[in-house]
């Protein structure tokens, strides 16, 4: 059963991956660290946030639950991605 849960996750998991990276790839590299305002945050922090947010949760999956003492989220709107590269590899 959990196997089958996990292999259902991954399968999602890769899904929203491939629809993001297909979005990326129609977009110019300025786009992705462009704020449409000051009170917004960028694609490239958005994924930051999100690749902090599910290292966390997915670490000790099923032995922990939340966050990690070791994460560091507000970090994670810092707006520090520097290239389309180092945002993919997030």
């Amino acid at each position: 059963m959990i196997t089958e849960y996990l292999s259902s996750v991954k399968k999602q998991f890769e899904y929203y991956k491939l629809l993001g990276e297909r979005t990326f790839d129609q977009l110019p590299d300025e786009a992705l660290s462009s704020q449409y305002n000051a009170m917004s945050n960028s694609i490239t922090t958005i994924v930051k946030h999100l690749w902090g947010n599910m290292r966390s949760r997915w670490t000790d999956f099923l032995t922990t639950d939340g966050e990690k003492p070791w994460r560091e989220r507000d970090a994670e709107f810092d707006n520090d991605i520097n290239d389309r590269t180092e945002m993919l590899a997030k």
